[in-house]
């Protein structure tokens, strides 16, 4: 081979990655670079290429073209190929592959026959030229071949990169949908990270196994991609220059040297599942990079800044089913609201593959990058949470007194618990309930919305005269709260047969999030009965939250998973959440990923919870039962009715408390009388009282509750 001698060269990447690899290009000394989709071509030595094969970071192959002619047919590809000088470039000794791309109008229409006719025309021309041939090899060849049909133009090139170039050496195991290395090493570029010598704190809060991290790592240490692979599609290449690659490898090392010498900005990641954060570190360790980089296994939930400034960059869960795009969205605003109220001097990128959950973080975005993970199109979206957050709604209700009497007891109310839920930090709460006879309805704050419900009149009572007072109390709660109608939503209730009570009312499927301390929830004001947040339930909630830390939760009858959600927030070990209906769990897993909540310690059953706890052998340290008053289940024809079945219920369910456990049990049932066999064979504390909340203490009968406990065992 001449020495100095020019070839074609060529990167193949993955679509809007080229002009990421156009300026590598420019550093390999490469000249008259140009850039079509997913390829990047220039002109350059041996030297060239191998650098790009030691060095790119983006690229995904690396090909040295042999012979480029046009073919019309699979005889002239034959022919063609059989004139290439194939014993320049390899030995008959030389294990050898091929594989075929197809692009445009080609005259062969299958690229393994058309890579078929090229092998054949190899071997045809070492055995016409030596009497014997070389011998394929698919899974480890010496060389490399390959063709390229860009319809009559066929180009064939040796791939110096031999294994797809993302394959860095370092990525021991991999866990669902990795991303590639090339790909997360786009990211981290793309993001403007390290844009200086001593770029801040890179966080990636759903980190993976960490090959976004350690790509970042590398770029920052200046250390080859390259470096930590054994082999190369060029080692095998008869005209393969090994001096020169030596004296690459060797000023390779020296750069990582010093790069690894430096000062290191903090490089964190966090995952949920254990066996990921795992798989993470065995990776960082196989890429030597344990001391730069740390990785925990935590909650997005948990998510704090370690510093003042720094960047959050992560390739966040997709979501590929209709039901899972729900939840990750929720989850992507779990992730814009913990940005927003936490990371308020950071810089923001996440990847996401579904645009249209752009707007669910709620987050100004000032760069968005179309980029492709494999063949499914993405989004590098990029930006900064908000200097200043905005301020939470506050009711500013006229409290002048009005014309009417439920006017004025509504305003008295507001003074009352308005001053209340400041003091107590507390969004959603019940300003009227029944207060006077003539306006028979509750009216609930859920943030900034209201919630009415009229109870059914007595028959003493004309219809006329019932609607009449409805929509004066109707006129005067917008008038006090100053509310528009859109925001006001209103329910009738009356008496309840069956699951009637759970059964869907309408069809509008409309969520709207409320807080509740520290948990975001999802409530429903139009499709049931009721909103998914028991309001009278507040301090319960709160309790099982603050007991919660460390330990197993079970919440039988779950419903929408208030509870649960609370018990995740305190700190809970695992949460297992029961219920019959596939609309409630799948209600509660909103909830948990509304709050940042994974489902690797958080688990969501579909069944019957008398059958699920006479199957199940599982212990937990705390417990909540909160069961309907009566149900019926067609399939299994079984009817459950919490008077005559709370004793072989609680039964069961101690069966499954730990020794030092605490289980609560509540019931809405209002002449629901507990069997003395529950407070003879356990420690039983009526706490009825203590919770029920300030905003429900006119009505002391909302709900009975019971915290109980296993008796200790003397001996005698």
């Amino acid at each position: 081979m001449v020495k100095g001698r020019q070839y074609q060269l060529v990167a193949s990447c993955a679509a809007g990655l080229e002009d990421l690899v156009k300026k590598e290009v420019i550093s390999f000394q490469g000249l008259e670079i140009t850039a079509s989709k997913g390829v990047v071509a220039w002109q350059g030595g041996v030297e060239s290429g191998y650098r790009a094969c030691l060095w790119s970071r983006f690229a995904s192959r690396i090909y040295l073209q042999l012979a480029q002619f046009e073919v019309a047919d699979e005889q002239m590809l034959y022919e063609r190929c059989k004139s290439i000088t194939w014993d320049d470039h390899l030995a008959v000794s030389t294990t050898f592959a091929v594989d075929c791309t197809l692009s445009g109008e080609s005259p062969l229409s299958h690229n393994q026959f058309a890579a078929l006719r090229l092998k054949d025309a190899l071997v045809d021309s070492f055995r016409d030229r030596l009497g014997e041939r070389p011998s394929v090899d698919a899974d480890r060849p010496g060389v490399r071949i390959h063709l390229h049909l860009d319809g009559k133009l066929a180009t064939v090139s040796l791939d110096l990169s031999g294994e797809s170039l993302h394959r860095r050496g370092y990525r021991l195991t991999g866990c669902i949908a990795p991303l590639k290395e090339t790909l997360a090493a786009a990211l981290v570029a793309l993001s403007g990270w390290p844009d200086t010598d001593m770029p801040p704190s890179l966080i990636d809060p759903m980190c993976g196994t960490g090959t976004l991290l350690i790509e970042a790592a590398l770029m920052f240490g200046d250390s080859a991609p390259g470096l930590s692979r054994n082999s190369f599609g060029f080692m095998g290449w008869k005209q393969h220059e090994s001096d020169l690659w030596q004296t690459l490898v060797e000023d390779a090392v020296a750069r990582e040297e010093v790069g690894l010498s430096r000062k290191w900005p903090l490089l964190l990641g966090y995952d949920a599942d254990p066996k990921v954060v795992a798989a993470a570190r065995k990776n960082i360790e196989k890429a030597g990079l344990s001391e730069y980089i740390r990785v925990k296994q935590a909650e997005l939930a948990r998510l704090q800044p370690p510093s003042q400034n720094g960047m959050l960059l992560s390739n966040l869960p997709y979501g590929e089913r209709l039901s899972e795009t729900e939840e990750v969205g929720y989850l992507y605003r779990a992730f814009g609201r913990i940005v927003r109220e936490r990371f308020g001097a950071w810089t923001v990128g996440v990847f996401i593959s579904n645009p249209d959950l752009t707007d669910s973080f709620a987050l100004t975005w000032t760069q968005k990058h179309r980029l492709y993970n494999g063949s499914l199109p993405c989004r590098l979206l990029l930006g900064s949470a908000p200097q200043k957050l905005e301020e939470p709604f506050r009711w500013r209700p006229n409290l002048i007194p009005g014309e009417s009497e439920f006017a004025n007891r509504l305003g008295k109310n507001l003074k009352k618990f308005l001053k209340w839920s400041e003091k107590e930090e507390i969004s959603c709460f019940r300003v009227y309930d029944r207060d006077l006879p003539e306006f028979n309805i509750s009216v609930d704050i859920y943030g900034k919305w209201v919630h009415v419900q009229e109870y059914a009149p007595p028959k003493t009572v004309e219809a006329e005269l019932a609607s009449a007072r409805l929509s004066l109390a109707l006129h005067d709660i917008r008038e006090v709260l100053g509310v528009k109608r859109e925001r006001v939503f209103i329910k009738t209730r009356q008496r309840q047969k069956g699951r009637e009570q759970y059964q869907q009312k309408d069809s509008r499927k409309k969520m709207f999030e409320v807080r509740e301390g520290e948990c975001s929830f999802l409530v429903n004001f139009t499709d049931y009965l009721d909103t998914g947040l028991f309001l009278d339930h507040r301090p319960l909630r709160r309790r099982i939250g603050r007991e919660a830390l460390g330990k197993k939760f079970l919440n039988l009858f779950g419903y929408s998973g208030a509870a649960t959600v609370h018990a995740a927030m305190g700190g809970a070990q695992t949460t297992t959440t029961v219920d019959l209906s596939a609309n409630y769990l799948h209600w509660a897993r909103l909830n948990m990923a509304l709050n940042g909540f994974s489902d690797f310690s958080h688990t969501t059953v579909k069944a019957d919870c008398l059958q699920w706890l006479t199957e199940n052998r599982e212990k937990f340290d705390l417990i909540f039962v909160d069961p309907p008053t009566f149900s019926n289940t067609k399939k299994e024809n079984r009817i459950f009715d919490i008077q005559r079945d709370h004793v072989n219920l609680l039964k069961l369910t101690m069966e499954h408390l730990e020794s030092e456990g605490t289980l609560y049990f509540s019931t809405n049932f209002r002449t629901f009388s507990l069997d003395s066999s529950i407070k003879n064979s356990f420690d039983v504390r009526d706490i009825t009282q203590e919770s029920i909340p300030f905003d429900f203490s006119r009505n002391q009968r909302i709900h009975q509750c019971w915290r109980i406990r296993k008796v200790e065992k003397h001996a005698a």
